[in-house]
């Protein structure tokens, strides 16, 4: 990331990060999204991805490198639970 600056889609000048975390603070707040964040698509598409990931023959290693992180343990951070699924696959076994 070259001078500290990302942009997103077609940006007339540089955004810092902190100004895109805003962008949406104030974005969720306008329509009304509760409890949503500048990450809250990241962690869905990550939890959603970890999810399917056996469709398509693939693994958690798969979710990291599509997420960019470096470490499996920060992609596990992103993935939330489900309690239906942990009771439906305890009664699997």
């Amino acid at each position: 990331m070259a001078g500290g600056y990302r942009c997103i889609q077609n940006c007339e000048a540089p955004w810092l990060p902190n100004s895109i975390v805003n962008w949406f603070v104030a974005l969720f707040k306008e329509i009304e999204f509760v409890g949503c964040s500048s990450h809250s698509g990241r962690r869905t598409f990550i939890t959603t991805t970890a999810k399917k990931t056996h469709l398509a023959g693939g693994s958690l290693r798969d979710v990291q490198l599509l997420a960019g992180h470096k470490s499996l343990l920060t992609t596990q951070a992103y993935i939330r639970g489900h309690s239906h699924a942990q009771r439906k696959l305890v009664s699997l076994l």
